[in-house]
């Protein structure tokens, strides 16, 4: 596996292995986190996306072939409905993984090359937010990860519930 700055060429591959995810989770019947419909058919979601590979650092794990297997994308602009930290750091916007490759490590490097970059800009805090509903099981993976949960969050959604987010953190003792 690779791991290397993606850019806007990178964009459909990123929007397919999302896709995939959804029909992966809406198939067990986890809708809360991002509902059931496929990425590339939302215009929120795609621009979204762009504006990653275009505003924001996104890291990207590939197979020798080239065959995308996940993706990062850190950034120091955190999004407006994550509460604010108590030191500069790095935010993690977006991090998936190919679910053809789950448990294979990818997800656990792209948060060590997350860390590597944090080190790399001086800063000694990491955070990311994500779904924090249903049973928590993609927060537990983010313990397994080495974050460390902070605080709970909601976004208020217009006709649907709020959606509950936690945010985590890895606090670094090198800036």
């Amino acid at each position: 596996m690779i791991i290397r700055t993606g850019g806007p060429e990178d964009v459909p591959a990123v929007l397919a292995m999302f896709d995939a995810t959804v029909a992966w989770l809406a198939d067990q019947g986890r809708t809360g986190q991002w509902g059931d419909q496929p990425w590339s058919t939302s215009p929120a979601r795609v621009a979204h996306v762009n504006g990653y590979a275009t505003e924001h650092l996104m890291r990207l794990a590939e197979d020798e072939q080239g065959t995308l297997l996940g993706v990062c994308v850190l950034s120091e602009q955190v999004p407006e409905h994550i509460p604010p930290a108590d030191a500069p750091h790095l935010f993690i916007r977006l991090l998936g993984t190919a679910r053809t490759h789950k448990n294979t490590g990818i997800g656990a490097a792209l948060v060590a090359d997350a860390r590597a970059e944090t080190v790399r800009r001086g800063l000694g805090l990491l955070r990311v937010d994500c779904y924090g509903g249903d049973d928590r099981r993609l927060v537990a993976a983010y313990r397994a990860l080495g974050f460390t949960e902070t605080e709970p969050f909601e976004v208020e959604r217009a006709d649907l519930p709020p959606w509950p987010g936690q945010v985590l953190e890895i606090r670094l003792d090198n800036a």
